[in-house]
């Protein structure tokens, strides 16, 4: 596994060197575009609309726009000195909360942590301390020219890293438009409702959830290649028509869900399938005596 980070993890005087590994891979199938006329890959080229010039990398500068078309300009070597001064602190584990404390809208990407050359004995010091306590830490970590706040925590036998937004990157949820006021809900739609929910609970079992875009995808593609006949097409869900009655819906919805439900082995049906067994004899088969 590619290592993409070297530092260490401290809390309190306790200090442990850590390599960091992406967790989670982008599995989405990137398209190219081609010139229709010859099928070549098209170029995108840097061109200043001011000179009307193609540019060179070696010819830009990066800067920040704080005022329209008004800019600072910052230098290379500024901005390597500023990032290597960050990169060279310890990621300092400055609080301990409990994961439930923190809402899913903040979370942002995840990292595996592993030991580095000394650090197997303080790793597993942390991991078990975060087991036995339910606790998660929370730190501040340069990763890739960016400061990033995170959550120290545990996933399986690993410590995970978890890039978090800080609080003025998450929008205010008021300026969301069109959200319904605290409206009266029916007793009876509430309880068809919960009803519904709890014939649908079950436990999370991520292998069975499947990109069938991307799989689909790539079967149209493999086709393709392979010079096959192409039939797209299949079962389509329609789309559902809007509500005119909510109660309707809700107890059409819990009645398929109860017939979609398998139905649980009842002791009666185990008796009986033991019984059958019982009373079904298999032959044997007689061995040759031999003198």
């Amino acid at each position: 596994m590619h290592t993409m980070w070297k530092g260490t993890i401290s809390f309190g005087l306790v200090n442990i060197p850590v390599k960091m590994h992406a967790a989670t891979e982008n599995k989405d199938i990137r398209l190219r575009n081609l010139h229709t006329k010859c099928k070549s890959p098209v170029k995108y080229e840097k061109t200043c609309p001011n000179c009307d010039e193609d540019v060179k990398s070696e010819d830009i500068v990066k800067a920040y726009e704080y005022a329209s078309n008004k800019f600072v300009i910052l230098d290379d070597e500024e901005l390597e000195a500023l990032k290597k001064e960050q990169e060279d602190k310890a990621v300092e584990i400055v609080d301990f909360v409990q994961l439930e404390e923190i809402d899913p809208v903040y979370f942002e990407k995840s990292y595996y942590l592993s030991p580095n050359e000394g650090g197997s004995k303080a790793y597993a010091l942390l991991r078990e301390a975060l087991s036995n306590t339910g606790k998660i830490g929370i730190a501040k970590m340069m990763i890739r020219s960016k400061e990033q706040l995170a959550v120290i925590r545990v996933y399986k036998d690993a410590i995970v890293v978890e890039t978090i937004h800080y609080p003025d990157e998450v929008r205010d949820v008021g300026e969301v438009p069109n959200i319904p006021s605290q409206e009266s809900v029916g007793e009876k739609e509430l309880d068809t409702a919960k009803l519904l929910i709890d014939q649908l609970t079950t436990e999370f079992e991520p292998e069975k959830y499947t990109d069938d875009y991307r799989t689909a995808l790539m079967e149209l593609i493999e086709a393709k290649k392979n010079n096959e006949e192409i039939e797209i097409g299949g079962e389509v869900k329609t789309k559902p028509d809007n509500v005119v009655n909510l109660m309707d819906a809700l107890q059409e919805s819990l009645d398929r869900a109860k017939s979609d439900k398998p139905k649980p082995k009842t002791k009666q049906t185990t008796k009986k399938k033991a019984a059958s067994k019982k009373t079904t004899k298999t032959p044997t088969k007689k061995k040759k005596v031999t003198s």
